[in-house]
C-alpha cells in the first residue's frame, strides 16, 4: 500500500508541476511580448500626430506598470478564494481570465482606427491581465510545493521560475522570428498582433490541464485549522517582498527592459536588442533549476544572497561593457548571458522560500501578495522609472544603478533567513511529511 500511495503521489506531483507552471509560462510569455514590442505598441496606441516617441514609450510602460500594480489586488482577491475554496478552481478561473484578456489585445483597434478609445481599451485589458496574474503565482506555487516530496520544495518551486524564463524566451523567439520574416512595415502594421493571438490555443491547453488537477492534500488536511493572526501574516508578507525585491528589479531590468533600453539609449537595432534578451534569458534558464536544487541542500539564504551580492558588484561594470564601442559582440553576449545567470540564483529558490513562510490556510494569499507587491513596485515600474530617469538625467547607467540598489536593499532581508530551514513566526508544519522533515 505504501508503494502504491507513493506512486500515486508522484503522479499527482508531476501533474501539479505541469498544470501549475503552464499558466506562469503563458503569463510571462505575454508580459515579455508586451515588453519586446513596447516601441511598436507605443507608436500604435500612444503616439498622436505630432507626439514624441519618448513620451509614447513612457505611456506604454505606464500601462505596463498598471498591470503590475493590480497584481496585489488580484493576489488578495484570488488568494482569499484559493485559501477558502481550494487551489484548483481558482487556478482555472485565473488562466481563463488571462487567456481572454491577452487574446483580445491582439485584436484591438489602434489609435489611428478608433482614436482615444484605443489606449483606454488596451489599458483595460492590461488591468484584467494584472488581476489574473496576481492570482496565478500564489496558487501555482502553492500547488507545486504542496505536492513536492519532503526536501524537494526548492526543486519543485524552481520549476515555476523556470517557466518565467521559458515564457520570456518564447516571447523573444516569437518577436525575433516575426522581425526576421516580416518587413518593418508589416511588423508594425499587423505582425505584432500574432504573438498575442497565439495565447488562445496555449491558454486552452493550460485550461484542460488544470481541469484535470487534483486538490492538494495539504489544503484538504488544513481545512479545519485556525488561521494565523493577521498581524503576523502582514509582517511575513512585507518581509517576503523585501527578500525578493532584488530578484524582481534585476530580473525585469536584464530580462525584459533590456531590448527597449538598447534601442532607445544605445542606438541598437530591434534585432540586436532581441538577441541580447535571448542570451540573458538563456543564462537565466540555465541556473534556475540548479539553484533551486542547491537550496534544498545548502539552504535558501546562501544561494539567494550570492545572487543578490553579485548583482550589486557586477551591474555597473556589465552595463559599461555593453556601452564600450571597442568590445566584441561575443564578449558582450557572454556578459549578458552572465547577467541572466546571476538573476537565476535568486529566482530558483525564491518560490520555495516564499511558500515556506506561510502555513497552508493563508499560503495562497500570503506568498501571492509578497510576490505581487514586490513585482508591482520593482518590476512593473522598472521600464517607466528607467526610461523617465534616463530622459531627465541623460545618464545611460540608470538600469545598472536600479538593479544594484534594489539588490543591496534586499540583502538585509535575506540575512534574516535561517541557514537551512526557512520561515517566520507564522510558519508551521502543514503535513505529517513537513513535521518529520523539520524534526529531522
Amino acid at each position: 500500500m505504501t508503494f502504491i500511495h507513493r506512486k500515486r503521489n508522484t503522479r499527482h506531483g508531476r501533474r501539479a508541476l505541469v498544470a501549475g507552471s503552464v499558466g506562469n509560462l503563458i503569463e510571462w510569455y505575454e508580459f515579455g511580448v508586451y515588453g519586446y514590442f513596447a516601441t511598436i505598441i507605443a507608436a500604435r496606441f500612444f503616439t498622436p500626430e505630432g507626439g514624441s516617441e519618448a513620451e509614447a514609450l513612457v505611456k506604454t510602460y505606464a500601462s505596463f506598470a498598471l498591470a503590475f500594480f493590480l497584481r496585489p489586488v488580484g493576489a488578495a482577491l484570488f488568494g482569499r478564494l484559493g485559501d477558502r475554496v481550494g487551489r484548483r478552481p481558482v487556478l482555472v478561473l485565473v488562466i481563463t481570465l488571462m487567456t481572454v484578456a491577452t487574446t483580445l489585445i491582439g485584436a484591438l483597434p489602434t489609435l489611428a482606427q478608433v482614436g482615444a478609445l484605443a489606449p483606454w481599451l488596451l489599458t483595460f485589458l492590461r488591468a484584467l491581465q494584472g488581476l489574473s496574474a496576481g492570482g496565478e503565482f500564489g496558487g501555482a506555487v502553492s500547488v507545486m510545493t504542496e505536492f513536492a516530496p519532503p526536501g524537494r520544495r526548492g526543486l519543485y518551486g524552481s520549476l515555476q521560475s523556470f517557466t518565467v524564463a521559458l515564457g520570456l524566451l518564447a516571447g523573444a523567439g516569437a518577436a525575433a522570428s516575426l522581425a526576421t520574416v516580416l518587413t518593418e512595415e508589416q511588423l508594425g502594421s499587423w505582425g505584432w498582433r500574432l504573438p498575442f493571438l497565439l495565447t488562445l490555443p496555449l491558454g486552452l491547453g493550460a485550461l484542460w490541464l488544470r481541469l484535470r488537477l487534483d486538490e492538494t492534500p495539504a489544503f484538504v488536511a488544513a481545512a479545519a485549522r485556525e488561521r494565523p493572526p493577521p498581524r503576523e501574516v502582514v509582517r511575513a508578507v512585507v518581509l517576503g517582498a523585501g527578500r525578493i525585491m532584488g530578484w524582481a528589479a534585476a530580473g525585469y531590468t536584464f530580462l525584459v527592459v533590456l531590448p527597449s533600453y538598447l534601442q532607445s539609449s544605445l542606438g541598437a537595432s530591434f534585432q540586436q536588442g532581441l538577441v541580447a534578451t535571448v542570451l540573458a534569458n538563456l543564462g537565466f534558464a540555465v541556473t534556475i533549476v540548479p539553484a533551486g536544487l542547491l537550496s534544498d541542500r545548502l539552504g535558501r539564504r546562501a544561494v539567494m544572497l550570492t545572487g543578490a551580492v553579485l548583482v550589486v558588484v557586477l551591474a555597473v561594470p556589465l552595463l559599461n561593457l555593453l556601452q564600450a564601442p571597442g568590445v566584441s559582440n561575443t564578449v558582450k553576449g557572454v556578459a549578458v548571458f552572465g547577467a541572466g545567470a546571476v538573476v537565476g540564483l535568486m529566482a530558483g529558490p525564491g518560490p520555495a522560500m516564499l511558500s515556506e513562510m506561510f502555513p497552508t490556510r493563508v499560503r495562497y494569499t500570503g506568498l501571492g501578495l509578497a510576490y505581487a507587491l514586490s513585482n508591482a513596485v520593482f518590476s512593473g515600474c522598472a521600464g517607466l522609472i528607467i526610461t523617465e530617469t534616463i530622459e531627465r538625467t541623460g545618464s545611460v547607467d540608470i538600469p545598472a544603478y536600479y538593479a544594484a540598489v534594489a539588490c543591496a536593499v534586499s540583502v538585509p532581508a535575506l540575512l534574516t533567513l535561517s541557514g537551512r530551514r526557512v520561515g517566520v513566526a507564522v510558519a508551521v508544519a502543514d503535513t505529517a511529511e513537513e513535521a518529520e522533515e523539520k524534526a529531522g
